[in-house]
Order: structure tokens, then sequence, then C-alpha cells
């Protein structure tokens, strides 16, 4: 189980880090521009700098705590969060009607269920 809570966690990290750091490092307007990026002609280029930057946390509050050993608590909590994000994210899709990211934001969503389920249940680092 330990072994599928981290391959889980290390693909949830490495899309939350990509889409961090692509929030982060590309223009409001060309993202706007980009195919699934419509939503961001809709809010502040702060506002996407914002989400940047919670996705880049989310990437480091999966995987730090666990390798270091610290704050074992907040991968878990992390993991809770990024349902919470994806949740925002397929309403903003749905009401845009774009479907298949929606359902992107889905598989996402389940991953971080499970990996927030696992870590506090039968993958628990107390355990």
């Amino acid at each position: 189980m330990n072994l599928i809570l981290w391959i889980a966690t290390a693909l949830l990290a490495a899309v939350a880090l990509a889409s961090g750091l692509l929030k982060l490092l590309v223009p409001k307007e060309k993202l706007a521009a980009s195919k699934g990026g419509g939503w961001a002609a809709d809010v502040s280029g702060g506002f996407v700098k914002t989400l940047g930057v919670l996705e880049v946390m989310a990437a480091a509050g999966l995987i730090l705590p666990a390798v270091s050993g610290v704050a074992l608590f907040l991968v878990p909590v992390t993991a809770i969060c990024w349902v919470l994000l994806m949740i925002g994210a397929m309403i903003t899709h749905g009401r845009r009607s774009e479907t298949p990211l929606m359902l992107v934001n889905l598989v996402y969503l389940s991953l971080a269920a499970f990996i927030a389920w696992g870590r506090l249940g039968p993958g628990s680092f107390a355990a």
C-alpha cells in the first residue's frame, strides 16, 4: 500500500508542480489563448499567479514532509486541499462547458482523495 501511495503522490506532485510553474511563468494572455486555458481570460493576472503559487506549494506539501519525516500530517492535509482546489476547477470548467477538462480534474481529485484516505488510514506514516 505504501508503494502505491508514493506513486500516486509523486504523480500528483508532478502535475501540481508543472501546472503551478505554467501559471507562474506563462503570461496570462498566452495562457488564456492556449487550449484549456480560456478560463484565465475571466480572472485577474494576480489570481492566476496565486493559483500557481498554491499548486507549487501543493507539490512541496505532498512530497517534502514525507521525505524529511517532519510534519507528516501535512501530506494528507495537502491532498485534502487539492481535492477542494479540483472542485473549484471543475466548477469553473463546468460553467464554461469544458467537459473534458472537468474529467481531467475529476481524475486529479480522485488521486488526491486516495492519497488523503491512504495517509490518514491504512497507509498512515504512523502505521
